[in-house]
């Protein structure tokens, strides 16, 4: 086979951003996995038997995984490989937040893994509906809401930390706009009405869209350019730290935008719907057309 044949080409459309975005974001977890030997979005428990082994061998798996997913024959596969390391991070979240359940703290791995994965099933939605050589999937249209509704809680989630750490949250704009506890305050609003709208399919694609905007400034505005600050910010120590905040801060933000560019594959894919659906019935028009004539 060709090497155009294995990398065929998938139209500029909104499945081939999204798996090309979300390769690269989930390729730069691996890359921070192995320079620094943690799990993201929180380390492996040291109960875990071969903890650093299975850290650097989850690393090298989704690495894998973010090549598959560039690949044609190999994206379906890619992606979901990708969603079980998510669903992995979220189940090992899941204790923390048990013992408790009223900390915001103790949500914040399980969100930060939600997320993408709501992304990745998002993506794998697509793939199934618009690559022709795949089988249509039964409920796909669930599937694919069902993520984007996910999506939408975790976007509630991250508001609502805005309200409850508002002075952490000001700490965090720069220092040159005005009123920085104030625009933690709309910030977090601004997340909570967009997750709102997403899971209630108000605007969902605009919603979306903001909250990507959203989260996209924030790596712009506040995680790089604590690269350059010196002395560096109290929250941007160590380094492990900052380029952790900074990976997973891209990752969220490219989750964002896939989720956003499902609402327009979704749209796109009911209209091709309909005209099956339809094609029958103008068939038999043109062909009345012609016996009439």
């Amino acid at each position: 086979m060709s090497v155009t044949g294995v990398f065929r080409a998938v139209p500029v459309n909104a499945t081939g951003v999204a798996r090309w975005g979300f390769a690269f974001a989930s390729a730069s977890i691996a890359v921070w996995i192995v320079v620094f030997g943690q799990w993201v979005p929180q380390p492996l428990p040291p109960a875990v038997p071969l903890h650093g082994m299975l850290t650097y061998a989850a690393a090298a798996v989704i690495l894998l995984a973010s090549i598959g997913l560039c690949l044609a024959r190999t994206a379906v596969a890619g992606v979901l490989t990708l969603a079980a390391y998510q669903t992995v991070s979220a189940a090992l979240a899941v204790p923390q937040w048990l013992a408790k359940p009223l900390n915001v703290d103790a949500w914040y791995p399980f969100c930060e893994a939600m997320t993408p994965l709501a992304a990745a099933v998002a993506l794998y939605a697509m793939l199934r509906h618009s690559w022709p050589r795949l089988e249509r999937m039964r409920g796909e249209r669930v599937v694919l809401r069902s993520a984007q509704v996910v999506f939408g809680l975790t976007c509630v989630f991250y508001g609502l930390s805005h309200f409850t750490y508002a002075a952490y949250t000001a700490s965090l704009v720069p220092a040159w706009l005005p009123d920085r506890l104030l625009l933690a305050y709309v910030t977090g609003g601004c997340h909570v009405a967009a997750g709102l709208a997403i899971i209630l399919g108000i605007v969902p694609r605009l919603a979306a869209a903001l909250e990507a905007a959203m989260m996209s400034l924030f790596g712009l505005a506040v995680w790089v350019p604590s690269f350059f600050a010196y002395p560096r910010p109290s929250w941007a120590t160590p380094p492990s730290q900052q380029w952790s905040e900074l990976v997973v801060t891209f990752l969220l933000a490219v989750a964002a935008w896939v989720v956003m560019l499902s609402f327009r594959e979704s749209r796109g894919a009911a209209k091709r719907d309909t005209n099956r659906a339809l094609s029958p019935y103008r068939q038999s028009i043109v062909r009345d057309a012609h016996l009439g004539n």
